[in-house]
């Protein structure tokens, strides 16, 4: 009852803050990054060593650099996704804007689907409400649930403003099967680290070993729905641009992996373009691959055997 109570009470005042114009949101920004990079250290060990092993070539200075930008913009996203409960169409479209949606909407006006793989870059909250406005066909984003009833479903009204539909991770493969005669968009997390037990595939990503999600790289091969990554380009402090990059128009043809190679590449390249605006804080390599256990052929004498 406590938790619930605290809940809403957060909520609440949440809701009233989105009230405020981003200008002043924004000088509450900088105050933000002062208590969460100077006076709290909120997670600085984490970022500090994802960005040391992200970048053994760089220098202190350098790595410092990164991450003092890192959490400037940490603090501005926090306030951006506050704003998303009052946020207009028209601000947010003046805020985000796509390039090359004549490829996406070439397939949506034949009737077809495509699949979108994006990633904790940027603005990903705005840039994932902004589809709904900006293509023809419905959108379908692809989340994980919080742990928190009340969070979960105050997330969830924010990311269906503007005529989302937001669908949990499990029940994927329903929401495509329900929606399949239809031109629809389906949008894939493809930096969310899977589960200890679901990490069947690892590849080296950012200097480290790491575990990908292959439901993108699934539901590819079994519809054949073209795959575009969203490259979010952080322009300055709450503009972001959106490329639809194809990355795989033919699926079906792929070989086993080739698909999450490409969009693990893709991602490790933005990243290292413009490295300040990926989510360092997240934990992403807390699993590590299981090691390899060899079963070596007992070497035995024949005099051994006969005895």
């Amino acid at each position: 009852m406590i938790n619930k109570g605290l809940s809403k009470t957060g909520i609440f005042l949440l809701n009233t803050l989105s009230l405020l114009p981003l200008f002043i949101l924004y000088r509450l920004a900088d105050a933000f990054y002062v208590l969460i990079f100077y006076v709290f250290g909120y997670r600085r060990k984490v970022v500090k060593e994802n960005l040391v092993n992200a970048f053994p070539e760089k220098n202190t200075s350098e790595i410092k650099a990164i991450e003092k930008r890192f959490y400037k913009f940490l603090s501005s996203l926090f306030i951006e996704v506050i704003k998303m409960k009052s946020i207009s169409k028209k601000e947010l479209n003046k805020r985000v804007k796509f390039k090359n949606t004549d490829l996406v909407e070439a397939y949506l006006k034949n009737n077809e689907s495509v699949l979108f793989c994006s990633s904790h870059y940027g603005n990903y909250e705005w840039v994932c409400m902004a589809i709904g406005l900006n293509f023809s066909g419905e959108h379908f984003p692809i989340y994980k649930p919080l742990s928190s009833e009340a969070f979960d479903n105050w997330f969830l009204t924010m990311r269906s403003k503007f005529g989302n539909h937001m669908v949990s991770m499990r029940q994927t493969l329903r929401a495509i099967q329900s929606n399949k005669n239809k031109p629809s968009m389906f949008t894939f997390g493809s930096d969310q680290a899977p589960s200890k037990d679901e990490s069947n595939y690892w590849t080296t990503f950012l200097n480290q070993e790491s575990s990908i999600q292959l439901g993108l790289e699934k539901i590819a091969k079994k519809t054949n729905r073209p795959v575009f990554y969203l490259k979010i380009n952080y322009l300055k402090r709450g503009y972001y641009e959106v490329d639809c990059v194809p990355i795989c128009l033919n699926p079906a043809e792929t070989a086993e992996f080739e698909i999450t190679k490409m969009h693990t590449h893709f991602l490790e390249d933005m990243i290292k373009e413009a490295p300040a605006y990926w989510l360092w804080s997240h934990r992403r390599w807390k699993y590590k691959p299981e090691p390899k256990v060899e079963i070596m052929e007992k070497d035995y004498n024949i005099m051994d055997v006969m005895a």
